[in-house]
Formats: structure tokens, sequence, C-alpha cells
């Protein structure tokens, strides 16, 4: 596994939780960036919530970074 590959398996998982809903997927299961504001947050569950709203929040520069991806995919076949 090379450096590439592996930069673009966090790509994927950075798009895998940029396009989760809190409506519809994280505040039924009680992973709401409101039920964690406060001292709670440096648990891991809610560094985690902590971690999807930040990638969520960065969708633009994650979109170009998607676009380079698929740039550099394209051009070295």
């Amino acid at each position: 596994m090379g450096l590439w590959t592996l930069l673009e398996g966090c790509l994927l998982l950075a798009n895998a939780l940029a396009i989760l809903n809190e409506d519809r997927f994280l505040a039924p299961r009680g992973w709401s960036f409101s039920d964690f504001s406060g001292g709670r947050t440096k648990s891991f569950r809610g560094q985690l919530i902590g971690l999807i709203y930040a990638t969520q929040y960065l969708r633009v520069p994650l979109m170009m970074l998607n676009v380079i991806c698929i740039f550099v995919k394209l051009v070295s076949g």
C-alpha cells in the first residue's frame, strides 16, 4: 500500500463523514452536536462528533481535494 492509496482512503473517509445528516442519522442515535456541548467533548465520542462536524464545515475544500484527486487519476491512469 502506497502513500497515494492511503491519502485516497483518508479522502474517502472524509467524504463519508461529510455527507452524514444530523437530523436523519446522527440525532436519533444521540450523536448530535448539541448533546455534546460543554465539558463532555474531551471523551472519544465527543471528539468523534467534533470530527464529523469539522468535515461537514469544510465541504468546499473537500470538494477541491476530490477534484484534484480525480484529475490526478485521469492524468496518471
